[in-house]
This record gives structure tokens, sequence and C-alpha cells, in this order.
């Protein structure tokens, strides 16, 4: 697999978040980074997470995707769109309870403008910082639906009490 990538473009507040190749929480405080430059212009209108390119995803990063979406959802007055032309891939984050609810996704092939789009500045991770960011993102997770809660529960508690 290759090693994930965090793309982004925006044109007059329009935002599309790409992630390529295999995404895993090495990337956690690189796609939060994109989400706070996002939330923070005020030109934001929308978002689009492409995961077209994406080979694998893991949980810590699947639990961002879900944060990009409570964040930006009450700015857009309506969900997301999450564009997943992999099998694999959308049958995991239709898994998580994405579908119709914390993004509308379809599967057509690549949408995006490939010229557009920028390689983001791989922010550094720490070990606090990855601690705090996979629990973040789990909780995010566990709150979407009891499969979830059953699944994380166990690895949200291991987490909370190295911190404590």
């Amino acid at each position: 697999m290759n090693n994930g990538r965090v793309l982004m473009a925006n044109h007059q507040g329009r935002y599309v978040i790409k992630l390529t190749g295999d995404v895993r929480m090495a990337l956690c405080t690189t796609i939060d980074s994109c989400l706070n430059t996002m939330v923070h212009d005020n030109a934001f209108e929308s978002v689009t997470v492409d995961l077209t390119e994406a080979e694998g995803i893991d949980s810590t990063s699947l639990g961002l995707l879900a944060k990009i979406s409570r964040v930006a959802t009450p700015k857009m007055g309506q969900i997301p769109l999450l564009i997943s032309s992999h099998a694999d891939i959308t049958r995991i984050v239709e898994s998580m309870g994405f579908r119709d609810r914390v993004y509308t996704m379809i599967t057509q092939q690549d949408l995006t403008d490939a010229s557009s789009l920028q390689e983001a500045d791989l922010v550094p991770l720490d070990e606090s910082t990855a601690r705090a960011r996979v629990l973040e993102a789990h909780k995010i997770l566990m709150s979407l639906n009891e499969n979830n809660r059953r699944a994380f529960k166990d690895l949200v508690e291991c987490i909370e009490n190295q911190i404590n």
C-alpha cells in the first residue's frame, strides 16, 4: 500500500479534502489542521471528502472524518458529501454509520479537479497528541451508534486510563 496523503483544495469557500493511499493515525494531526483551516475561513460554504484514491483507512481517521462532518454540518446547513469508489472503503465507512447521517455518500469515480489540489503540510505527531487524537476520534465514532460504542469502548477506556 502507498503511504497516505492528505490533499486539499479551496475554491471560494468550497473545500475538497482528498485522502489517498493508506490513511492512518499518523495523518490525524494533518487532517485536523485541514479542518481548522476550513472552519476558520469566513468564506467556508461546503466540504467534500474524496476517498476515491484511499487504499485503506483506520478507525482514528474515520473518527476524524466524522469530526469534519460534525463541525462542518452546522456551518453548511446540511451534511457534507463523501465520495468513495472502492467497495472495501465504502463498506468500512458505511459500517461506522456514516451513510445519510454523517455524510451524503456517492460512489462515482473521482470528481475532483486534481490540478487544484495541494498536499497539506504534514503536521508532526508526538505521543501525547496522538493519544489525544485517537481518544477524540474513537469517542466521536462511539457517539454514532451502539455497534461503534461496543466496538471501541475498551480502547477508549484503555487510553483514558493511560492519560490518567
